[in-house]
């Protein structure tokens, strides 16, 4: 079974994702044992952000292992799981707000796609980039 990084590269829709998570560092935590549940924004919701907002947070990679972060929570948890929670903390440390009716969201982001099991961990596909705070 393929890690949630090698998940993300095959899907071809999280080229910003992973261009991301090498500039913040991240990559070698992400492809420990874990297991994490990331929710992953696609390359669309990275694009929708304000123009040179991705090259601003990527000239200061400690804010965006910040951001990074929060779409990170420790162990795996299935959408069945969170969604019988009203929050969990994010490995940033802010909790993200999970809407526990349809349609399943995170913070402000849709989840497009549940459920994808990886050897360490399991990855949600959203929408949008969420932000603690």
């Amino acid at each position: 079974m393929a890690t949630i990084l090698e998940t993300a590269a095959s899907a071809g829709m999280f080229n910003t994702l992973l261009a991301a998570v090498d500039a913040a560092g991240l990559r070698g935590a992400l492809e420990g044992p874990g297991p994490f549940t990331v929710f992953a924004p696609v390359d669309d919701a990275f694009a929708a952000l304000p123009p040179g907002t991705v090259q601003t947070l990527v000239d200061n990679p400690p804010q965006l292992a910040r951001i990074l972060k929060y779409h990170v929570l420790a162990g795996a948890h299935p959408q069945a799981t969170l969604v019988s929670q009203e929050q969990l903390d994010s490995l940033e440390g802010a909790p993200v707000p999970i809407r526990r009716a349809a349609p399943f969201e995170v913070k402000n982001a849709t989840v497009v796609n549940a459920d994808i099991v990886c050897d360490n961990g399991v990855v949600h596909v959203i929408d949008r980039v969420i932000l603690p705070g």
